[in-house]
């Protein structure tokens, strides 16, 4: 875009240290290089050999018999398996189920039920049940009934449908199914402790009835409830901390990446890439609330420990996490390798492109959803927003991109590139959106503003998205429904997320996708180790000589192959641990744990 590219080079000794990320952006008038001669491997390398061994090692030490799943729940969960649980074993032996240990998330979801007891666990599931927003899932005589006083949404369908291959097992007993995609439980701190203290009222009355509605109506938002739930002592609970902005530093990544003194070295904490897949403490960080959308929705959560069943959760939520029914049903819109005429399901789609007819770019189109506007003025902070923005051709400044040193040949040493950020982002993203929503309330002019702050592009099928090498995966007002479909496909999936969902004891990132900071910075390293320089890149290492050419050619080569390593592997683990009878397996071993709570004897509910 006019601009030059300098490139100057210093070498420093740094010490030895174990690296789980890499460099953020550069400060926008930042155009040094840098070479580090570092005795280890890059960081993406090390991140990928750690997870496949943390896998292989999860995969291989799951329990082979009946006997060794009963003692290895008993030493997990502290208790015997409930009644059903041989049933249930036989069912996912049967099924070839992987990963039979791993419920911990389930587990962790069920735990603070324990603390009702079961006629109050019954009383809030048919008082929240009553709600439009829930559908109560009825299981009589080994029979599934849906409420009969509205038409069962499709979750609850969806749901029904997974339980139909066992339900003839199960005892009675009711599951409130919540008809939208976003969390609804949020329980406060103090009520924590004592959750029995408030099922029914003085009067009687259900704690539902009455004056509760299905939203704040300008009185409120999710945030107010959130922090609600987080410890007295904890910084969202002090009001400054709640609702102060989120700090950003303009530090160069040069002056970030070594600890003051006299002998530099890598601070892990001023680099970019995420190590494993993390959720935010937002109880510790509220700031960070303002990049997440869904804290400014002014949909009502429940304010007590309510049975609710959801497909997803974020941090500090209380509902139990079941499958999508999005994940279990077959869409155009949603699954991959579904046939377009007969809804038949196929191993490969159709419209599958062969890895090397693939574009080298980063690639995602959606909506403008990712939350709320109560109050409004936030919106260009959310996730969606900011990728959007992050992408843009016509951003300012430069970007510092590392790569291995031509000069050396070796895996030690590195060589830092600035580069104009406008043409580096035209090399590698093909982001936009494909609908402005809620624009009316996006500061600054409203849709118009929108349009003209961000890209926007037309709207594209499913299948369009299997022609990029990168699938970049966003959440949208709840998690997002994509992920299954972009995993089913031969291309390298990149995750960013705050929700946890069914299968999150089962994948591993730096294995099965690529995990991605909220910041999106780690995204131009994420490109370079994998697919080499880009052209402006390119412009930097002409300065070092024509041998430059060969050593990245073989770069490039390298980093392809360990980039289709994660494409591949993510479809086999979207074929082999996600199928329609995976997901079938997990609500089976849920229908069991919580048919324990739900029966009068807990005691005596046991497996032995």
């Amino acid at each position: 875009m006019g601009q030059s590219i300098c490139l100057r080079i210093r070498r420093i000794k740094v010490k030895p240290v174990a690296v789980t990320s890499w460099l953020k952006n550069s400060s926008p008038n930042e155009t040094v290089s840098i070479v580090r001669r570092v005795k280890l491997k890059h960081p993406i390398t090390q991140l990928m050999e750690k997870a496949d061994i943390v896998y292989r090692r999860k995969l291989g030490s799951q329990s082979r018999t009946l006997r060794q799943a009963v003692s290895q729940y008993k030493k997990r969960y502290r208790r015997l398996p409930p009644k059903g649980f041989d049933a249930w074993w036989e069912f996912a032996k049967s099924n070839d189920f992987k990963m039979v240990d791993e419920f911990d998330s389930l587990m962790s979801d069920l735990e603070p039920f324990w603390l009702l007891s079961p006629h109050e666990l019954r009383e809030r599931a048919r008082q929240v049940g009553e709600l439009p927003s829930i559908d109560l899932v009825s299981i009589v005589n080994g029979e599934g009934f849906e409420g009969e006083d509205r038409p069962p949404a499709d979750r609850a369908i969806g749901f029904f449908t997974m339980i139909e291959p066992f339900i003839e097992l199960l005892p009675d007993m009711q599951f409130p199914i919540s008809i939208k995609s976003e969390g609804r439980v949020i329980v406060p701190w103090e009520q924590s402790l004592q959750p029995n203290a408030t099922v029914l009222s003085s009067d009687g009355e259900g704690l539902l009835g009455g004056s509760f509605t299905e939203d704040w109506k300008g009185e409120g938002t999710v945030w107010d409830a959130f922090r609600r739930a987080c410890p007295p002592d904890s910084p969202a609970r002090r009001l400054f901390s709640s609702v102060r902005g989120q700090a950003h530093t303009s530090q160069s990544s040069f002056n970030l990446l070594f600890n003051k003194g006299s002998t530099p070295t890598i601070h892990p904490s001023s680099l970019g890439l995420v190590g494993f897949q993390r959720f935010v403490d937002f109880c510790k960080e509220p700031s960070g609330r303002i990049l997440q959308g869904h804290f400014f929705s002014d949909w009502r959560t429940l304010p007590s420990l309510f049975p609710v069943f959801s497909p997803a959760k974020a941090p500090g939520y209380s509902d139990i996490v079941i499958p999508s029914h999005y994940y279990y049903g077959a869409t155009k819109r949603y699954t991959y390798g579904i046939d377009p005429v007969l809804f038949l399901m196929k191993e490969t789609d159709n419209f599958e492109v062969n890895w090397g007819e693939k574009k080298d770019v980063i690639f995602w189109r959606g909506a403008s959803t990712g939350g709320g506007s109560s109050p409004p003025g936030f919106l260009h902070q959310y996730h969606r927003h900011r990728l959007v923005q992050k992408a843009s051709e016509h951003s300012t400044g430069n970007t510092t991109v590392l790569f291995p040193d031509p000069s050396t040949s070796t895996e030690t040493s590195f060589i830092s590139v600035a580069v104009p950020t406008a043409e580096i982002n035209k090399e590698i993203f093909d982001i936009a959106f494909t609908k402005a929503i809620g624009c009316d309330l996006y500061v600054g002019g409203g849709c118009e503003q929108m349009m003209e702050d961000h890209r926007f592009a037309n709207a594209v099928q499913l299948t369009d998205h299997y022609k990029y090498k990168y699938l970049i995966d966003l959440d949208g007002m709840g998690y997002s429904a994509h992920f299954l479909a972009f995993m089913g496909s031969e291309s390298a999936v990149l995750k960013t997320t705050v929700y946890r969902e069914f299968f999150s004891d089962w994948i591993q990132p730096w294995l099965h996708y690529i995990p991605v900071s909220d910041s999106y910075n780690d995204l131009y390293n994420i490109h370079a180790y994998f697919s080499g320089p880009s052209p402006s890149e390119l412009k930097a290492f002409s300065l070092l000589g024509n041998h430059t050419n060969e050593f990245l050619a073989a770069h490039k080569r390298e980093g392809d192959q360990k980039l289709r390593r994660i494409a591949r592997a993510g479809r086999q683990w979207k074929n082999t641990i996600t199928r329609r009878v995976d997901m079938q397996v997990y609500v089976y071993r849920l229908c069991i744990e919580w048919a324990r709570l739900w029966s009068d004897n807990r005691d005596a509910y046991v497996f032995r």
